[in-house]
């Protein structure tokens, strides 16, 4: 190969120029044009000035309806909500009422991407060509992408055969297939939607129309008693919060999470896994419940530090010992060991009494600063390479890993540490340097870089060394570290959190002219830019 493949420069990358396809393109699945190619769509070329442009998911997220709201145990679908979406797919509302997602026949002819390893289970046979692309590209590259490692009990993948029982879960995993499909037409830079990169056109409409599906069914079980403990409705809300990392970041994940502690909380039977059962039918089934439950713990704590104090409750659903969660890398989302999510729980616990304390007297703030002071030093004393060492695996190693999992196990230590400084910083009115720990926090991010497994899991330390580093060589290098996450991830709370992070560093640099900045604040200020963001 002479020139740089057509591929990689639609997507602003290198091409290594190896063969046909490159080595990149048939990593990532991409096929490799050496061209720009000429495709039809709805009667006019690509290359048209004429063809239909593509919807850009953040401008459609604030609209499209997801709305979950848990009041006492009481989960319900805003329904009136769900018309929004036919404004962006029309006729929606004719079809909804079927079992099988509909048929685009043209869907199957335009795609570009690599079809992923296909299922063999006869269960798919009643699934029409559309919905079986979108389930082997669930199955090969979504179940990959929201999990630490892959294996072969990956409870992404679990979800699997109880889709195939249930439609609206199956609607919510074709979802997720479709709009991660549909955002490999953007870039990080380029988000003018008159430059389509190659994919369908039919992934966007895709996408809402399964999402459409999904929400109305869910809005159907929520509202019978009989169905509100089925596993399939808490994994169908579960995957709604995925969706908002894929489509903005800032849409209702919140409520979905509420949702899905408030069905959780509700059916503490269905968590606790009898002796008898231990090792019988039930325990694939046992297994997911618990994966979703920790994985729900992991995205309150953490989704908690960038938003508006006392948004979210607390978990009351994991307080017995025996529901706790576990490390196990295999089945977990981000890999943050519970130890440090216990840690950051209490800091954010203590940050909303700050917000909230008026007339407080200095016995309570005593009180409170002995508190954090506590949590900081047991943040500090935790040991990552033990942890790495110690985490349950299938396979023994290598050193190379061990290594990897201590450096994704201190960005979080560190990325904790600093919050809790912060939190401290709040409550005693002082402003501590923290410049040690964001230069050791962006090492151990450095560290990672040739790790794309862990890297697609530190987008909340990279996020915290953002909110605190000074120099514009830090900038520079986080701003690529987010630019390499979305890369890997195609989910689009990273490129907002990127616009975040540029509008921060502008403030932060007109207040230094003017007067000393407090930097502090950002544990509180944050959750007040309109929106709550999940930046993980």
């Amino acid at each position: 190969m002479n020139d740089p493949c057509y591929t990689c420069r639609r997507r602003r990358i290198h091409c290594d120029q190896s063969g046909t396809p490159c080595a990149k393109c048939e990593k990532s699945g991409f096929e490799c044009f050496q061209q720009r190619p000429l495709r039809w769509v709805k009667g006019v070329t690509l290359r048209s000035k004429f063809h239909d442009s593509v919807l850009r998911p953040s401008a459609q997220s604030k609209h499209m309806p997801a709305k979950l709201l848990a009041e006492a145990g009481d989960v319900q679908v805003a329904t009136e909500e769900l018309a929004s979406i036919n404004q962006y797919v029309p006729g929606l509302h004719q079809e909804s009422s079927t079992t099988d997602v509909r048929t685009v026949d043209d869907t199957a002819n335009s795609l570009v991407i690599a079809s992923p390893r296909s299922l063999s289970d006869q269960a798919i046979t009643h699934l029409d060509k559309t919905s079986r692309y979108y389930l082997d590209y669930y199955n090969d590259r979504i179940c990959k992408l929201f999990i630490v490692q892959d294996s072969d009990s990956n409870p992404m993948r679990n979800l699997i055969p109880l889709a195939l029982q249930d439609s609206v879960l199956m609607n919510a995993v074709l979802t997720l297939a479709a709009r991660h499909h549909a955002n490999t037409g953007y870039s990080f830079h380029q988000q003018d939607t008159s430059i389509i990169l190659p994919v369908p056109v039919n992934a966007n409409r895709d996408a809402l129309s399964y999402k459409y599906k999904a929400i109305q069914g869910l809005t159907s079980s929520v509202e019978h008693a009989t169905s509100i403990k089925h596993d399939t409705t808490l994994a169908s809300i579960f995957l709604l919060i995925f969706l908002d990392l894929l489509e903005s970041g800032s849409d209702r994940w919140n409520v979905h999470l509420e949702g899905a502690k408030s069905l959780i909380t509700c059916n503490k039977s269905l968590f606790e896994l009898p002796s008898s059962v231990a090792y019988g039918p039930g325990q694939t089934v046992q297994e997911i419940r618990d994966f979703i439950s920790s994985q729900i713990y992991l995205i309150g704590i953490l989704g908690g530090t960038f938003v508006r104090p006392k948004l979210l409750t607390q978990f009351s659903g994991l307080q017995q010992p025996e529901l706790q969660p576990k490390d196990v890398v295999e089945r977990s989302f981000l890999g943050c060991p519970v130890y440090l999510l216990d840690a950051i729980q209490n800091l954010s616990t203590q940050r909303d009494a700050i917000a909230d304390s008026k007339n407080i007297n200095d016995c309570d703030v005593r009180r409170q600063i002995q508190n954090i002071t506590g949590v900081v030093e047991s943040i500090e004393s935790f040991d990552c390479y033990e942890w790495a060492t110690a985490l349950p695996r299938r396979q023994v190693p290598s050193q190379q890993e061990i290594t990897n999992l201590c450096s994704l196990a201190s960005s979080y230590k560190l990325g904790a540490l600093i919050y809790g400084r912060r939190v401290l910083d709040a409550r005693t009115g002082k402003e501590s340097s923290q410049t040690e720990l964001v230069c050791e926090l962006i090492m151990a991010i450095g560290s990672l870089q040739n790790d794309d497994t862990l890297f697609k899991c530190i987008l909340w330390p990279i996020f915290v060394a953002g909110l605190e580093c000074q120099w514009k060589t830090q900038r520079q290098f986080l701003a690529q570290c987010l630019e390499r996450f979305w890369r890997l991830t195609l989910c689009f709370n990273v490129i907002n959190g990127a616009e975040i992070l540029n509008t921060y560093w502008q403030e932060k640099d007109q207040q230094s002219q003017s007067s000393t900045p407090s930097s502090s604040q950002w544990i509180f200020n944050m959750g007040r830019l309109g929106q709550d963001w999940l930046l993980i």
